[in-house]
């Protein structure tokens, strides 16, 4: 490949034959780029080359020259390595662009920040032909296996109408495909702001019932004494205000489904009448004697530990047993970690689209600090965040654009005056080390007591205020309410 200032396109694959991946090879020394292209393209991959991060930035943003791989050097003319990586890792269209990092003159700390920020690898100079290929080889078929996670996903999306990776959330749709070409009733528990109402769609929307209605009931936002009205209907003076005939919710729900939402706060009277409509598929209007047959799934949900309230008798046996065939649980934020991020940027498209903006990328701080929080709002409060830190932020979102979580403190923020200033140590015993255990400590075990007991003695130095504890160790307030929970650390300690 000749070396002009501006880097040639690549030779056009053959008609009818799969394009080789494309590797763009970023680094200021010719003979190492002169070195690359000789190597990579006897193994079959077409090679792009440039001098200078900007030139490499420019080819990828360019549409006419799409790369696959981007080796990058670390030292740069114009700028590091890894302020070039941070660039692509910030920017939509190369947020997923593998990369391979190389240097002649590598630190531990340099390695170690390329990973964090993204890199596939990191390959020290001088370059071995075998180590280069394996790497390069590594980077792209770990970039294939995301993208096929990426489809799957979204057709998952696309199926379910919701979103998650992790286990539990794996087990819900697995449960929601066995169980919606059923008739089977289904009870599905949860925590407010789960989705519940979400997985009662899924169900309805992939069983036969499908061309249906769906019908929404909130038990506990129907008074006591309109419930049976409201879902048997009722005839035309059945009672005071009735002024025409009305059809009730099981009626509306013929040939479909009917969602019992809240469940658990329906009063005793109106259960007995609900079991018998959900038996026998027989209801009445009420003020009418005449019999309506009804072709109804009931799904329903609550919050409440119904179980419990059978045995108080607050919830019949006999309607627990009916709805609960197939028992359903909706799994807190807190078990599904690893959703965070995937429902973050979703939330975030979703407002973009509502208000006819463009997407806000969030910081990868950001996420990790949303992935310490407790949720106990779950899916709504994230989903709330998100919206008022896209409102709050800029191009976008930073860890400064994050609200404050009202949950994460244990201790009582203390107020700062211009005169409050860190009280010193007692000595080189403030932050000493933690003394060993008759049994020798693992170096991880070692490294976490060292921490927590280096996060205690700065705690108690700052007289446990939080914000200026996060200063002196040089970390995030809500990365260090991470921690606290992390190593169960008590107000007053040290």
């Amino acid at each position: 490949m000749s070396e002009p200032s501006a880097p040639s396109l690549p030779p056009p694959a053959l008609p009818g034959a799969p394009a080789p991946p494309t590797v763009l090879v970023v680094d200021d020394e010719k003979n190492i780029r002169r070195t690359l292209q000789l190597v990579l393209e006897g193994d079959g991959y077409r090679v792009l080359g440039a001098e200078t991060a900007a030139q490499g930035l420019a080819i990828l943003a360019s549409p006419e020259t799409p790369v696959d791989l981007v080796i990058l050097d670390v030292k740069l003319p114009d700028m590091s390595g890894l302020e070039a990586l941070k660039k692509l890792r910030a920017d939509e269209p190369t947020q997923h662009l593998p990369v391979v990092i190389i240097s002649g003159h590598a630190t531990v700390h340099d390695a170690v920040d390329a990973i964090k920020n993204g890199a596939n690898d990191f390959v020290e100079k001088p370059l071995a032909r075998e180590r280069v290929l394996v790497s390069v080889r590594n980077a792209l078929d770990t970039a294939r296996v995301q993208r096929e996670l990426a489809r799957a996903e979204l057709q998952q999306q696309q199926r379910f109408e919701m979103i998650g990776r992790s286990g539990p959330m794996q087990k819900v749709f697995h449960e929601i495909d066995k169980v919606a070409p059923t008739k089977a009733s289904v009870l599905i528990t949860g925590e407010s702001g789960t989705g519940k109402e979400l997985i009662a769609r899924a169900i309805h929307r992939l069983s036969p019932r499908r061309d249906g209605p769906f019908v929404k009931v909130n038990c506990a936002a129907i008074p006591r004494e309109l419930i049976e009205s409201e879902l048997f209907g009722h005839e035309r003076g059945a009672f005071t205000g009735a002024q025409a005939k009305r059809r009730g919710f099981f009626e509306q729900a013929h040939g479909g489904t009917l969602f019992l939402d809240e469940i658990g706060d329906m009063d005793l009277v109106a259960q007995a009448k609900v079991l018998r409509a959900v038996q026998s598929g027989e209801v009445s209007r009420v003020g009418s004697e005449h019999v309506i047959h009804v072709d109804v799934r009931v799904l329903a949900a609550t919050n409440k530990d119904l179980a419990r309230a059978v045995d108080t008798g607050a919830f019949r046996e006999d309607l627990f047993f009916r709805l609960n065939v197939f028992p359903m649980r909706s799994p807190p934020l807190r078990e599904r970690v690893e959703d965070i991020a995937l429902l973050s940027r979703a939330f975030m498209e979703q407002f973009a689209r509502e208000n006819g903006v463009l997407p806000k990328p969030i910081d990868a701080p950001v996420l990790e600090a949303l992935e310490g929080r407790k949720w106990p709002g779950n899916v709504r409060e994230l989903e709330n965040v998100i919206e008022r830190s896209a409102i709050l932020s800029g191009d976008r979102v930073t860890i400064a654009d994050l609200p404050e979580d009202p949950h994460a403190s244990p201790f009582e923020e203390e107020a700062e005056g211009p005169g409050d200033a860190p009280a010193e140590p007692a000595g080189d015993e403030a932050h000493a080390a933690p003394a060993l255990d008759s049994r020798p400590l693992t170096l991880r075990e070692f490294r976490e007591k060292a921490e927590r007991q280096y996060i205690v003695e700065t705690l108690r130095m700052t007289g446990w205020n939080i914000s200026r504890t996060a200063i002196l160790l040089g970390v995030e307030r809500t990365n260090l309410h991470k921690k606290i929970r992390a190593y169960d650390i008590k107000r007053g300690e040290g």
